[in-house]
């Protein structure tokens, strides 16, 4: 019986880890030959990955933190578990959302250096309240930058509460356009958003096309006096036009999960301790969301939620499966299957799919698969990985 070696380098839930059987699996911080590593933030673009590793997995569902180029030319899948941590990160949004609405974070900062001892500490406080007053949600408009797991969330948690709202998602998938909330105004652009909206708050992940996606001129394009929320990544925002808005008085509030030196003395800068997604539950769901995905890779060869591989799941039709990770270009099944037959092996059931420039084949087979017709694949011109996937005994 195959038995996996996992790396873990970070400290995910247990709930999580239990998923994976102990007569199967040994996991540890120190596997020094492991098929599979499990992180939350440890930097991996700063460590040695080694050549045995099949998989990568992310408990949370950026991916920042891995080199992801690199493991595609590797032909390893990298997973996430993208919606796990969504209700942990709404209701954070929310909080931000009040907080902002009601300036809570200043009120609190003005209660807290009353001096305690001041005969007139009632009479201050009766006094000070006056700079504090805020605004109510209701018929407010909410602009969701992002309509996925989060900003869906997010958006229908608004209207719930009487906001209007408009959102902006050109990248949205048919599963989550089918999730959203009828009420969820479509905006035209970008710029069309931010000049109707009293909030905005942004649910997009860091790539080249969202870095620095609110610059100073959509900072300029919004409502004066409207607040800014991020919690999804810093660099999204340009910290440092915000900090111009926000002392030129153009932002009402910035409220954020990154704590940044550019922002720690700027006035109605609020920032969390990245708390997005450290809720219990969170964590646990994380983690068994991103432990099942490695587990079925490594025991079938499937893929769901990996950020650099297509899915692929194919029901087992035979004990013996391989799984190949390829260039995108043609006549690559033609050469595998061609390398099959020279062995001799008959394919039962087959499937391919392919992402952008990556391509993933899976096949079932009706007799074992020898060590010669895996380094026969491997040896084709725009493979990347491949390997023996036996049916693990009951």
């Amino acid at each position: 019986m195959v038995k996996y070696q996992i790396l873990v380098l970070n400290n995910i839930s247990s709930h999580g880890l239990a998923r994976f059987p102990h007569d199967r699996y040994a996991v540890s911080k120190h596997a020094e030959h492991p098929d599979a590593i499990l992180v939350r933030s440890a930097d991996l673009h700063a460590l040695p990955i080694p050549a045995t590793v099949k998989a990568i997995g992310r408990a949370g569902a950026g991916t920042n933190n891995i080199p992801v180029a690199e493991m595609s030319r590797r032909g390893v899948p990298v997973f996430n578990a993208p919606g796990a941590n969504a209700n942990a990160v709404k209701e954070l949004v929310l909080a931000a959302l009040l907080i902002g609405a009601r300036n809570l974070v200043p009120a609190l900062r003005y209660v807290a250096e009353l001096p305690p001892e001041a005969k007139d500490f009632e009479a201050r406080v009766e006094d000070g309240k006056k700079q504090f007053a805020g605004i109510e949600l209701p018929g407010r408009t909410l602009g969701v930058i992002g309509l996925g797991a989060i900003g869906g969330l997010v958006a229908e948690t608004a209207i719930k509460l009487g906001m209007k709202v408009v959102g902006f998602d050109p990248e949205i998938t048919v599963d989550a356009a089918w999730r959203l909330h009828s009420g969820v105004r479509k905006a035209n652009s970008i710029e069309d958003l931010l000049k109707h909206s009293d909030f905005v708050t942004l649910h997009v992940p860091l790539v080249p096309a969202t870095r620095h996606l609110i610059d100073a001129k959509r900072l300029a394009a919004m409502k004066p006096g409207a607040v800014l929320l991020n919690f999804a990544r810093d660099a999204i925002v340009d910290e440092e036009a915000v900090a111009q808005a926000l002392r030129a008085g153009k932002l009402k509030a910035y409220l954020c999960d990154f704590p940044s030196p550019r922002l720690a003395n700027v006035s109605n800068a609020i920032a969390f301790p990245h708390l997005g997604a450290s809720t219990a539950e969170a964590e646990e769901n994380c983690a068994v969301m991103v432990v099942d995905q490695v587990r079925e890779f490594l025991e079938n060869g499937n893929i769901v939620n990996a950020v650099n591989f297509p899915n692929v799941e194919m029901a087992r039709e035979s004990p013996w499966r391989v799984g190949v990770a390829n260039a995108n270009v043609p006549n690559m099944l033609g050469q595998i299957s061609t390398a099959m037959a020279k062995a001799g092996l008959n394919i039962h059931n087959m499937i391919n799919k392919s992402r952008g420039e990556m391509a993933y084949t899976l096949v079932d087979v009706d007799s074992p698969v020898e060590q010669s017709v895996i380094d026969a694949i491997a040896a084709i011109d725009g493979v990347l990985s491949v390997r023996s996937i036996p049916a693990q005994p009951e």
